[in-house]
């Protein structure tokens, strides 16, 4: 029997000191995050909020013409309950140059190039925050490699890198993230229907016992 049941509190307060010290140890005492809409980043900006203090926290929002109208609300639910500063960035005009070159351009193609933008304008927008980026990449996909190189895989700090996407659920719960971030099902919002789940042919809930074990 496996069982990733975490001590939420502890974990909470490990997670929060991590961020606050990785961050200041540098003199520098702000954060910028990618906002999605989806449940690792807005666990990422909860535990931000809480170590550096909401005003220290930039969310940036960075929708491509395709993304998900819910995505983006379910962004600002996160933005309204932790009262991080925030922005909007659309990437379509960065990527559909790239993107439009190849009529049948494959969507994991379409997919690496918008993460890769993103990536552009966060570490733009640390520059211009004097912050570091904060990363929203849990241990799942961190171990079945399901990120982009050089795009969501890029942060200065990952406070999600040791916590299964099972913990990752648990602790958002204790945590206070709204509750369609994170009843909804996982996707990266890369193109129309896509869902983590089904592009990886597997559960969360069924890999994670099995990388456990591993």
């Amino acid at each position: 029997m496996v069982d990733l049941t975490i001590n939420t509190e502890l974990a909470r307060t490990i997670l929060t000191g991590f961020v606050r010290s990785e961050i200041t140890r540098t003199g520098l005492s702000h954060a910028v995050i990618g906002l999605s809409g989806g449940i690792d980043s807005a666990l990422s900006c909860f535990l931000a909020a809480e170590a550096l203090g909401p005003q220290n926290v930039l969310a940036v929002r960075m929708p491509y013409r395709t993304s998900s109208a819910d995505s983006l609300e379910d962004a600002q639910r996160v933005i309204d309950a932790t009262g991080v500063q925030s922005l909007t960035i659309p990437i379509s005009d960065m990527a559909d140059p790239l993107i439009n070159r190849e009529a049948d351009m494959s969507s994991m193609r379409r997919g690496n190039i918008m993460a890769r933008c993103r990536m552009i304008v966060l570490y733009d927008q640390s520059s211009a925050f004097s912050g570091l980026v904060v990363g929203t990449s849990n241990k799942t996909e961190i171990l079945l490699g399901y990120s982009t190189l050089f795009g969501d895989s890029a942060c200065a700090l990952n406070p999600l890198g040791d916590l299964y996407k099972t913990q990752i659920r648990q602790l958002s719960r204790a945590i206070g993230v709204p509750a369609s971030v994170i009843d909804k099902p996982p996707s990266a919002d890369l193109w129309s229907g896509q869902t983590d789940e089904g592009e990886l042919g597997f559960t969360y809930a069924d890999v994670d016992k099995l990388l456990y074990l591993l």
